[in-house]
Formats: structure tokens, C-alpha cells, sequence
């Protein structure tokens, strides 16, 4: 149980995201010296950017369409280039994880796997070992993309904790979040951010992070990334995803609500389940607004581990959502306050080239410091969220007081979509998630 905090400051509307933030609140600058970042005012933040092309080689082994493929991170590239912000962050260059390190989180047969499964031995049984996992292609390449992007996301969340970046951005793949401790799934081989959270916390305790706040804004439930923090109280583990009842990937019951943690980590797990797709902006503002950041301020995180998966944004072709790119720079904006402003970005599902390109842009220019309009239209919130918000604030209240005031009466909230609605919002995708 932790002791009463009050909750930062929000937005003048806290469910309908204003057009620009409030005065005081616009200047990123202003607002990371007032919370004690190590950024002085007036000084540029250094943005770590890493980016290798090495990570393009992991693919589907005879060139089958996949949503999941190089060109995301590509593409990626292509708009940070285009839109000159690459240029202005610090260039980082990938590093294999060290086993030891991947130990961790993924046990040794998992890890033998991974490392194996590109070599000569398996080229005549790598498609039938892929078969044997949830969702999960392999080819030549997979073993060197999967220990850089485990290492990458070491490397940049090290150097932010150090403080020789003010935060960094990894842009890495395959991603993470779905990988469990014994088996990769979802197209996830290896646990990135779990990895780089247990390096932080047991390798590196000269850097003083004792605390580790993980954000999963990815579509899809972190079921990996939770159970392997389910019961440690040094991590508090964040997810805001489509839950469907159970029906959305991975079809798992503990991506509910009342899946809070054990031990001493319970109260330390939050799950933020929407009930339906078509969730926008509005929606995760009030997820935000009325449970994450009271509790975020709370927990007092030495770090921010961000699991960024775009597939929420608008045309993904997974998720059926519809987080704008400014929504997502919203999103970020309201986390800076915390942690002296040191996040970590590590990449993670988002499969609309064009989405994930604009949405990653708009958060690099957040983390730059660049002064950020809200730009996207007014909403409301889903009745269900208003609903699914509650549930969660009442699970968690015994170990947050901070939520045990009442939400707000009369807010203007939309009616869920029709299923005919949300059943063409999502294409049959059978053939990639089974």
C-alpha cells in the first residue's frame, strides 16, 4: 500500500483532448527543469536514434507478404530523414545482447533456439519449427536481427540512465512484448524491453534505477512483458490494449482488469482493457488522465521503458483503433513530467507504413523539445471506456488512494460502435495471428 499522492497537473479537459495545451504547459523545457531534469533550461535535449539495417534481414523465409517485415523500420527512417530530425538526434548503432543478459528474462532453451535457428542445421526443418509457435516466421537472418534488437534496447535505455541522453528512441525489430520466458510468439522472438529492464535493474545498480515504469501502448496485450514482472515491485507494468472479452490477440485472460499482480507486485500490474476497436485519441487521454498518471506519480519512476507499438493508430491493419499521430505525441507529452523526463522508446507492432511513420515522427519531435499543438479533432470518449476506467480504478484503489475519488459526473461520451462496425474495421488476418 502506498501513501496518498496528489495527481500531476492535467489538461483543462481531461477526456476531450483541448486544441492546445493550457499556458505553462506548452514549453517541454519548462516543464522537464520544474520536475528536476537533468536537461538545464534552454539546452537541447540529446535524443538518442538508433537505427541498423541489420535488423532488416529477419523476414519471411520465401518473401510471403507478412504485415510484420522490413520495410517498417525503412520506412520509418525514411520520415525522420525526410522531415530532418533524424539529423538532430544522437545516431546509436546496434549491439548484440550478451546471453548472460537475455538469461534473465528467457530460459536456455529458448535462447539455444534463437540462436540456432538461422544456422545451416535448420535449414531443412525452420518452417516446421516456426509452425510449432503462436504466430512466428524464421528465417537466415532472425538470429542476428533478435540479439540486436535486444541489445539495442539495452544500449539506448543504459545510456539514458546514465544520462548521457536526455532519452532514446529504439528502432528495432523483431519486436517483444508477446515473447514469453520459455517460447517466442506473435511475432515476437525475444523480450526487448523486459530484457533492458532487468539489465537496468540487477546488472547496472550504479545507475540508481530502482524503479521502472513500463508503458505498453501497443494494441495488443504485453502478455510477456507481464508475467515476467507479475510479482516483482520495482516495476510497474502499464497496458492499454483491445481485449474484446478475450477475443483479441493474444486471446488471453489475464490481459483483464482484474489481473493486478502477486506478491509483491500486487497492485503493480494495470491492465486497461477496451471492449471493443474505433478507441481514438479521447479514449486513451482518459486512460491516461484517470489512471495512469495518478498512479505514475505515485510510484515515482527513476525511468519510462515505453513498448511502442503503433497498431492502434488509424489504418493499422490490426488493430482497428484510431490514435492519431498527434494523439500519440499527446500521449508521450504527458509522460515527460515524470522520471526527469528519461524515457525510452523501443519499437513494437504497428503495421500501416504510412501510420507508424507519421505517429513515430510526431513523439521524436516531443522528445526533441519542439513545441507541440494538439492538432486532431475533438472527441469523446466511448461509454465504455468510461466504464472499463471505472473497473480498473476500483481494482486498484486499495493500492492507489489516489483513485478512490469519483470520476466526474455529466462528461459527453459516445455510444460503442456496431460489431458490423468493428468486424470491417479489422481484415481477416487468420493466416498471420492463429
Amino acid at each position: 500500500r502506498l501513501p496518498h499522492r496528489d495527481a500531476p497537473p492535467q489538461f483543462s479537459t481531461p477526456l476531450c483532448p483541448p486544441v492546445s495545451p493550457p499556458p505553462g504547459r506548452g514549453d517541454r523545457r519548462r516543464r522537464m527543469a520544474a520536475a528536476g531534469a537533468a536537461t538545464p533550461v534552454g539546452a537541447a535535449p540529446r535524443v538518442g536514434l538508433l537505427y541498423d539495417d541489420r535488423m532488416c534481414a529477419h523476414a519471411t523465409p520465401d518473401g510471403e507478404k507478412h504485415p510484420e517485415n522490413p520495410e517498417r523500420l525503412r520506412a520509418i527512417r525514411r520520415k525522420l530523414d525526410a522531415e530532418g530530425v533524424a539529423s538532430r538526434c544522437v545516431d546509436m548503432k546496434a549491439k548484440e545482447a550478451k546471453e548472460k543478459y537475455i538469461a534473465s528474462v528467457h530460459t536456455p532453451n529458448h535462447i539455444k533456439l534463437i540462436r540456432d535457428i538461422s544456422s545451416k542445421e535448420y535449414d531443412y526443418r525452420r518452417n516446421k519449427t516456426a509452425r510449432k509457435f503462436n504466430s512466428i516466421y524464421f528465417n537466415e537472418g532472425s538470429s542476428e536481427s533478435a540479439f540486436l534488437a535486444a541489445g539495442s534496447v539495452i544500449e539506448v535505455a543504459e545510456k539514458v540512465a546514465a544520462g548521457e541522453l536526455s532519452s532514446a528512441i529504439a528502432l528495432v525489430r523483431p519486436p517483444g512484448h508477446h515473447a514469453e520466458h520459455n517460447e517466442p510468439m506473435g511475432f515476437c522472438l525475444f523480450n526487448n524491453v523486459a530484457i533492458a529492464a532487468n539489465y537496468l535493474l540487477n546488472e547496472r545498480p550504479d545507475l540508481g534505477i530502482n524503479k521502472i515504469l513500463i508503458v505498453d501502448w501497443d494494441v495488443h496485450h504485453g502478455n510477456g512483458t507481464q508475467k515476467m514482472f507479475y510479482s516483482d515491485p520495482r516495476v510497474l507494468f502499464f497496458s492499454v490494449h483491445r481485449f474484446d472479452y478475450g477475443s483479441f490477440y493474444p486471446c488471453e485472460g489475464d490481459a483483464s482488469h482484474c489481473f493486478i499482480g502477486e506478491g509483491a507486485g500486487e497492485g503493480y500490474n494495470i491492465n486497461v482493457p477496451w471492449e471493443h476497436g474505433k478507441c481514438s485519441d479521447a479514449d486513451y487521454v482518459a486512460a491516461w488522465d484517470h489512471v495512469l498518471l495518478p498512479i505514475a506519480e505515485a510510484f515515482d519512476p527513476d525511468i519510462i521503458l515505453l513498448s511502442a507499438g503503433f497498431d492502434a493508430a488509424m489504418g493499422d491493419p490490426l488493430g482497428g483503433c484510431c490514435i492519431t499521430p498527434d494523439g500519440y505525441a499527446l500521449l508521450l507529452t504527458k509522460l515527460l513530467g515524470f522520471a526527469k523526463g528519461r524515457i525510452v522508446m523501443a519499437l513494437e507492432g504497428g503495421y500501416n507504413l504510412k501510420s507508424i511513420a507519421n505517429s513515430l515522427c510526431a513523439c521524436t519531435k516531443v522528445l526533441l523539445g519542439d513545441n507541440f499543438t494538439y492538432n486532431s479533432p475533438r472527441m469523446q470518449p466511448f461509454e465504455s471506456t468510461w466504464r472499463v476506467i471505472q473497473m480498473v480504478r476500483d481494482e486498484l484503489k486499495a493500492y492507489w488512494p489516489v483513485l478512490s475519488s469519483k470520476l466526474p459526473d455529466n462528461v459527453p461520451l459516445r455510444s460503442a460502435p456496431s460489431y458490423i462496425e468493428v468486424l470491417n474495421e479489422v481484415p481477416n488476418l487468420a493466416q498471420f495471428l492463429r
